[in-house]
C-alpha cells in the first residue's frame, strides 16, 4: 500500500555504485545499534523477541498458515470507498487477486454459518433460524416483515458492539474466497497519490492527532528547520498511554507492511517470468536512520511493540480454542485434528513468553472516563478498517483488510478477558464469540508480523554481507 520507488536504472554510473556500497557498509551497524534495547511502554527487550520468534514461533506459524483452515479467507474486495471518490483500481497485473473457485474450497469451510467450529455446528444453522423465528413470533405475532428485519438488524448491531473492525458480510454475493498462499503479499508497483492518501488519512484523521502537529517526513508539513520530528514525539509522549499505544500499533502495522514489500520486491522480469526477492535499496529508503532522519528505527521498534500486543492476545484467547467444541472444521478429520494440535502448541509457546505486555494498564482510570476512552479507541480503529476499502490495489487491499482485521480481533480479545474466562466447555458462548473470518485473520496477521521480524534479521545479514564484500 505504501508508495514505492522505481528500480535504479543501469546508467547511474560507477560513482553512484561506489557511494551505495559505502552507505550499505555503514547501514548494518547503525540499524542494529538503534533497533535494540527495551521497548517503551513495556518491559520487553528486542533481542528476547528476536530469539523467541526465530526459534519458537516462526517455524510453527508458517506451517499453520499452510493448513486449509487458515489459507482460505473470505473477503469482499468490491466494497466502495466510504470516504472519497475512488481513483479507479490499479491496472498493474501484480495488483490482481485471483479468487478461489468454489470447487477448490474444502466442503467444511463453505458449508454452514460463519461461526462454525465443528461438524455439529455446521448442522445447527436451520435449528438456529427456527429458534430465531420463534423468538420473533413470541415478541409480537403482529410484527410486520419490515419490523422483523429491523429487529434482526438491532440484534446484529448488538453483536457488533465488541468489534474493532468493520467486518465484511460473508453472505454478500461480492464476497469471495481467496487462497492466501496463491496471492502472497509483496511489492506490486502500487504507489503515488492514491496509496499516500490512504495512509495519510489513517494517520491524520484517526490517530488522535491535532492538525497543528505534523508527523515526521510528512511532505505537507511546513519547513521546521532541524526539528526532525522532535516536536511530534514531544506531543506523543504527552498523550495518555492508550493514545500512545494506538499510534504505535498503526505505525508498527505500516512498518510491517513496508518490510514485506522490501523483502518481496520485483527485481527483474525476463521472458514473462518475474523474479522476486529482497531489495536492499528500498529497505534503506524506508528504514535507514540517515535517510529517514531517525524515523526508520522508531518505526521498526513499533513493529516489535505490535508483535507483543498480538502475542499477548493469542496467549489470552487460548482457553477459547482449548475447548472440545472447537474443531477448526474443514471436513478432513485427520487434518483438522493436526491443525488444532499445531494451533494449541503455538498457544502453549505464547503463554511461555516471560515478558508480555500488560493490557490491564490500559483503560484503568475512573470507570466512566475509561469506558468513554475505550469506545473512542474502538471507533477510531473501526474507521481505519473502513479506510482499507479505499485502497486501489486489490492485492494490497486484501492484505490490508486481513491484517487490520487481525489486529482488531486481537484488541477485541484483550478487552474481553472476563467473557473468555466464563466460556462454557461444550457449547458456544453468547458473551464472547469469534467468527471463522476473525480466526483466520488473527493467525495470519500474527504470521505476517512473525515474518516481518524474520525478514528484518535477513536484511541485517544481507547488509552485513554487503559490508564485508565492499571491504575486500
Amino acid at each position: 500500500m505504501s508508495p514505492g520507488v522505481p528500480r535504479a536504472g543501469a546508467g547511474q554510473g560507477a560513482a553512484a555504485a561506489v557511494q551505495l556500497l559505502v552507505t550499505l557498509s555503514f547501514l548494518p551497524s547503525v540499524v542494529e545499534a538503534q533497533v535494540t534495547g527495551v521497548l517503551d511502554d513495556c518491559l520487553c527487550d528486542i533481542d528476547s523477541i528476536d530469539n523467541f520468534n526465530t526459534f519458537k514461533i516462526f517455524p510453527k506459524i508458517k506451517k499453520l498458515q499452510e493448513r486449509d483452515y487458515f489459507r482460505y479467507y473470505k473477503v469482499n474486495l468490491k466494497r466502495p470507498c466510504p470516504f472519497w471518490a475512488e481513483d479507479g483500481h490499479c491496472s498493474i497485473k501484480d495488483c490482481h487477486v485471483e479468487p478461489c473457485p468454489e470447487s477448490k474450497i474444502p466442503v467444511g469451510i463453505k458449508a454452514g454459518n460463519s461461526n462454525k467450529y465443528s461438524k455439529v455446528a455446521n448442522n445447527t444453522k436451520e435449528l438456529e433460524d427456527c429458534e430465531q423465528a420463534s423468538k420473533l413470533g413470541a415478541i409480537n405475532s403482529t410484527l410486520s416483515n419490515q419490523s422483523k428485519e429491523a429487529f434482526i438488524d438491532w440484534a446484529r448491531y448488538d453483536d457488533s458492539q465488541d468489534h474493532f473492525c468493520e467486518l465484511d458480510d460473508e453472505r454478500s454475493p461480492a464476497a469471495q474466497y481467496v487462497d492466501l498462499l496463491l496471492n502472497p503479499e509483496r511489492y506490486t508497483g502500487y504507489k503515488g497519490s492514491s496509496a499516500w492518501r490512504v495512509w495519510n488519512s489513517i494517520y491524520e484523521e484517526n490517530c488522535f492527532k491535532p492538525r497543528s502537529v505534523y508527523r515526521p517526513l510528512n511532505p505537507l508539513a511546513p519547513s521546521r528547520g532541524e526539528d526532525d520530528g522532535e516536536s511530534f514525539y514531544t506531543w506523543l509522549e504527552g498523550l495518555c498511554l492508550e493514545k500512545r499505544v494506538f499510534y504505535k500499533l498503526i505505525s508498527g502495522l505500516h512498518a510491517s507492511i513496508n518490510l514485506h514489500l522490501c523483502a518481496n520486491y520485483l527485481l527483474e522480469e525476463t521472458w514473462g517470468k518475474p523474479s522476486w526477492g529482497p531489495n536492499m535499496k528500498e529497505f534503506k529508503r524506508r528504514f535507514d536512520p540517515v535517510e529517514t532522519k531517525g524515523e526508520g528505527p522508531r518505526r521498526l521498534k513499533n513493529l516489535y511493540f505490535l508483535y507483543l500486543i498480538e502475542l499477548r492476545a493469542l496467549s489470552k484467547v487460548a482457553p477459547y480454542f482449548e475447548r472440545s467444541i472447537v474443531d477448526l472444521y474443514t471436513g478432513n478429520v485427520q487434518e483438522d485434528a493436526d491443525t488444532k494440535t499445531l494451533l494449541l502448541n503455538i498457544f502453549q509457546d505464547t503463554k511461555s513468553f516471560p515478558m508480555h505486555f500488560d493490557e490491564k494498564s490500559m483503560f484503568a482510570g475512573d470507570k466512566k472516563g475509561a469506558k468513554s476512552l475505550k469506545e473512542e479507541f474502538r471507533l477510531h480503529f473501526k474507521n481505519i478498517s473502513r479506510i482499507m476499502d479505499c485502497v486501489g490495489c486489490d492485492k494490497c487491499r486484501l492484505w490490508g483488510k486481513l491484517q487490520t482485521q487481525g489486529l482488531g480481533t486481537a484488541l477485541k480479545i484483550l478487552f474481553s478477558e472476563k467473557e473468555i474466562q466464563k466460556l462454557p466447555e461444550n457449547s458456544p458462548s453468547k458473551g464472547f464469540q469469534l467468527t471463522r473470518q476473525e480466526i483466520v485473520a488473527l493467525l495470519n496477521a500474527f504470521g505476517r508480523l512473525s515474518t516481518s521480524i524474520r525478514e528484518l534479521q535477513n536484511f541485517k545479514v544481507l547488509l552485513q554481507h554487503s559490508r564485508d564484500t565492499s571491504t575486500v
